[in-house]
Parts: C-alpha cells; sequence; structure tokens
C-alpha cells in the first residue's frame, strides 16, 4: 500500500494494488458557484489521479455530496462535461451538510491504475 499527499489528518491518494482511493475534494474558492466549484474539484481530482499514474477514463466510483439538491443540474452540467462518456463510473449523488460555510460539493473517487 502506499500514500501520497499526505498530512497528519489524511492522504489525498491511496493506492493498494491495483485500485486508487482519493479523499474527498472540495473548491479551494467558496465564493463561487455551483458549476464553478464542481468545475475545480473535477480538476483536481484529474490532477491527483494524474500523480496516482491513471485518469478519469479508469473510475470505478464517484461520490458526490452536494449542499442543496436543487443545484443538481448545475452540478451534472460540469460533470457531464467533464467524464469520460466512453467510461463512466458508477456514482451516487447526496445532499449533505458540510463543516465550512460557502461549500457546496465534494467528490470522492475510486479508480483502476
Amino acid at each position: 500500500m502506499e500514500k501520497l499527499n499526505k498530512s497528519k489528518r489524511m492522504s489525498q491518494i491511496v493506492i493498494h494494488g491495483d485500485t486508487i482511493y482519493l479523499a474527498g475534494q472540495v473548491a479551494a474558492d467558496t465564493k463561487q458557484g455551483m458549476k464553478a466549484q464542481t468545475e475545480s474539484v473535477l480538476g483536481k481530482i484529474d490532477a491527483l489521479l494524474a500523480t496516482a499514474g491513471t485518469d478519469k477514463s479508469k473510475l470505478l466510483m464517484a461520490t458526490i455530496y452536494i449542499s442543496d439538491k436543487y443545484q443538481v443540474a448545475a452540478m451534472n452540467e460540469a460533470w457531464d462535461a467533464w467524464v469520460d462518456p466512453e467510461s463512466p463510473p458508477a456514482r451516487a449523488c447526496v445532499e449533505a451538510q458540510f463543516p465550512r460555510d460557502g461549500l457546496l460539493v465534494e467528490i470522492v473517487v475510486t479508480a483502476a491504475k
């Protein structure tokens, strides 16, 4: 097992065998709207997957947490423009409360190597 981008609290990337787990990713700029925050998060996911030696075409599962179920269309607009249409992962999307004001979306993914 390999853990990358570690802090005292967590690892951003965990590689176990041929499976890559990413910590939940949130946008740095919480003043942006749902679509822009989602695009920011997806960019962070792309970078972390590249660090782990894989990419979005190898996604297995995505769990998306959104602060407001009525903004799912804006999140999906960013997601649909980003996701590999030939290899979309299994996915869940749920409404959640976040511990920090302004956060609108958090995405957790698992990918193959």
